[in-house]
């Protein structure tokens, strides 16, 4: 999948895949909770990258509502790879067997 493809996030599954995650996290960036912060989250995070396991795309265990300022610290977007810290939270998140 081509990360820089516009139609990528245009279709219905996924804007309602992306309401249900926001609603599910409450509009909070779950990353900043962790800290003690609330800060709204606008963007839904694929923790483990929709480029190299496509097939955890719409699973909902591998979807985060995070802030614009926070996934920008989860990717690299020169390189459209994870950075230091998507790579720690990918980590700590197994997929369930």
């Amino acid at each position: 999948m081509n990360r820089n493809d516009p139609k990528r996030y245009k279709n219905k599954r996924w804007e309602a895949k992306r309401s249900k995650i926001l609603r599910r996290d409450k509009y909070l960036c779950q990353i900043s909770k962790r800290y003690g912060k609330n800060v709204d989250a606008n963007t839904v995070h694929h923790i483990y990258p929709v480029e190299e396991y496509p097939e955890y795309q719409y699973c909902d265990w591998n979807l985060i509502s995070v802030s614009n300022e926070i996934h920008n610290k989860l990717h690299d977007r020169v390189t459209n790879r994870l950075t230091d810290m998507g790579e720690d939270l990918k980590r700590r998140i197994i997929p369930p067997t």
